[in-house]
């Protein structure tokens, strides 16, 4: 399924023309969320590849997120993927409250494709939650080179950007059919 995302009023971008972001259901538990970037790719702060390593403060450069609430989980999770490979996820219990370190069943598996007019990101991971009913936020905060920060996400509520606001978690994904 795809999505176009939408950068916020209050933080537009002067280098990114558009942004568009899937998400693909490889096995009832398995996820590939992918976000194609276009516009002038080299105005944007791309972090350096790295480890994939589990990271904090990921939103601070450009990087790629996922928010779900999943039908019979309490709160929400967020998910952050750095073009460095680095990488959080996060349990929340309601809104920005409770935040733990989520447990995932094994590192995301994060890839990274530029050139000179696209800016390509894939992130696959392993989510038991995802066997159910889910509401979900594709986000996309985008550092430029000139200082400035843009945030996208298929929906935004309010009037500065704020990706943890359930109202916002549009896009349905539904549980695998079951045999």
């Amino acid at each position: 399924m795809q999505i176009t995302l939408w950068a916020h009023p209050a933080a537009g971008s002067a280098a990114v023309k558009g942004i568009v972001a899937s998400v693909d259901r490889l096995s009832p538990t398995l996820l590939r969320f992918r976000w194609e970037v276009s516009g002038h790719i080299e105005e944007i702060i791309v972090p350096e590849p790295g480890p994939a390593i589990r990271s904090n403060n990921l939103w601070q450069s450009t990087c790629f997120e996922a928010f779900l609430s999943c039908e019979g989980h309490p709160g929400y999770l967020e998910l952050n993927f750095s073009p460095s490979s680095r990488w959080a996820a996060y349990d929340f219990s309601a809104y920005r409250d409770g935040m733990v370190q989520a447990n995932l069943a094994a590192p995301p598996d994060i890839t990274m494709k530029r050139d000179s007019g696209h800016l390509d990101m894939a992130a696959t991971v392993s989510l038991d939650a995802a066997a159910e009913d889910c509401r979900l936020n594709l986000c996309a905060v985008i550092e430029e080179r000139g200082g400035g920060k843009s945030y996208w996400a298929a929906h935004h509520q309010g009037a500065e950007p704020d990706f943890h606001r359930q109202d916002c978690f549009g896009v349905e994904l539904p549980a695998p059919k079951r045999s």
